[in-house]
């Protein structure tokens, strides 16, 4: 078995470096490869441009031994992925792959449209690959052996590249490596800051043997900690990180909400439908921001019955009751004010449990003595009201994910000391 196998993924197209789209590519296919046991050494990017592709396939060889390629497989004169390669390993010929071009036949005609010359030119490969058949688009996959460094073309489309991903590449280097097992662990930590959290588990850390590494991913208001480990011995590993993981939860009590690599709502949506509740929003400065983020679940309407984004001082007392008098005594940035819209939204949308937000997201807005980034967040059930002020900075897109994340985190705290 190998101590390590390195990749490098090198994702092909010029419309990824002027930031037209994002690589989700990359991301997804680092994931995978580290579930097989196989490390991402480098992410490159590289333009549609044949000397710069060139460049980065030598310089990638030095690095990886397996190297993963997307994008620039299309029928159009800027996809040159294809024509690179085939300079690039030496091919001497073109061949026509009868599969490929069968698929290309077939949905061509599922769509009734005429197959034009360049249609018929994606079944063309270099002769000295091995074709990846696409079985859901018309750009095949390519797999090349160059002194042991294995090279696999793919195309840029995620759906078809995550099919030949899982369903062939994946399987295809198992087969052909024997790969060491790589384990990661994440606990999910909200409403602490990441110094904190090092000072907390400091000495815990300094526990760690060499061969088990300890990784802090902070983003707005949460922290992810991972720790990661590689080697033989599966059910050793396993059995070491799962030590560290109850240690350092037990070190940090109140901060810790998940051992497992998922988003705080999921684990809210999860611990509400576990105990048959229900939840409903009252939101002003996110704008909808909090619904956004738990309706991208599936399964999360046995849960989340909606709610109101109430912009307006008139909605606020329109949908959810909230007191002309509070609004003109506090204002809509106020802890009277949230604690009646959470009210109202638990009483007229007749939920067990309802968040409320409201706040000056910037850049203006802002008051004497309520500057851009204060934000009050009240959460509740039918027995407790728990509100918080919040005073973060002036960037209104912060401010928003900001205030999601930690009424999100109001809630959990709410939920996780009422179902106890």
């Amino acid at each position: 078995m190998q101590d390590k196998m390195l990749a490098e993924i090198i994702t092909i197209g010029d419309e990824i470096l002027i930031g037209q789209i994002v690589d989700t590519n990359s991301a997804w296919l680092a994931v995978e490869l580290n579930k097989a046991g196989i490390n991402v050494k480098q992410i490159t990017s590289v333009s549609d441009d044949e000397t710069h592709i060139l460049q980065a396939f030598a310089d990638a060889e030095t690095r990886a031994e397996i190297i993963i390629v997307t994008g620039g497989l299309g029928p159009t004169k800027d996809d040159i992925t294809k024509k690179t390669m085939y300079k690039y390993f030496g091919a001497t010929s073109w061949k026509t792959d009868e599969a490929s071009l069968k698929i290309i036949e077939q949905i061509f005609a599922k769509y009734n449209a005429p197959l034009l010359p360049s249609n018929f030119q994606q079944a063309a490969i270099p002769n000295n690959c091995e074709v990846l058949v696409n079985n859901l688009g018309t750009a095949p996959g390519m797999w090349f052996n160059k002194n042991g460094k294995i090279f696999v073309s793919l195309p840029g489309v995620p759906y078809e590249m995550m099919n030949l991903v899982e369903n062939t590449v994946i399987p295809k280097i198992i087969n052909q490596f024997e790969l060491p097992f790589i384990i990661h662990r994440t606990i999910l930590t909200a409403g602490v800051g990441e110094s904190f959290l090092a000072e907390k588990i400091e000495h815990i850390e300094n526990q760690l043997p060499s061969h088990i590494k300890l990784a802090y991913l902070p983003r707005l208001g949460q922290v992810r900690l991972r720790l990661s480990s590689m080697g033989t011995n599966q059910a050793q590993l396993q059995a070491e990180i799962n030590n560290f993981v109850i240690k350092i939860t037990n070190a940090i009590p109140n901060n810790w909400i998940a051992t497992e690599d998922i988003p705080l709502e999921k684990v809210i949506l999860d611990l509400m439908a576990k105990n048959n509740l229900t939840l409903s929003v009252a939101e002003s400065c996110t704008g909808g921001a909090i619904s956004q983020i738990i309706t991208q679940h599936a399964g999360c309407s046995k849960v989340f019955m909606g709610g109101g984004i109430v912009y307006s001082n008139a909605l606020k007392t329109k949908l959810l009751d909230v007191s002309p008098e509070i609004l003109a005594k506090f204002g809509a940035v106020s802890e009277q004010t949230v604690t009646q819209m959470v009210a109202g939204a638990l009483t007229n949308f007749k939920t067990d449990y309802a968040i409320a937000v409201s706040g000056i997201a910037g850049p203006d807005g802002a008051q004497p003595d309520k500057p851009v980034g204060t934000v009050w967040v009240a959460v509740a059930n039918a027995q407790k009201t728990v509100t918080q002020k919040f005073t973060f900075g002036t960037k209104r897109p912060q401010n928003i994910e900001r205030s999601v994340i930690n009424a999100l985190n109001l809630l959990y705290q709410l939920l996780k000391n009422s179902t106890n």
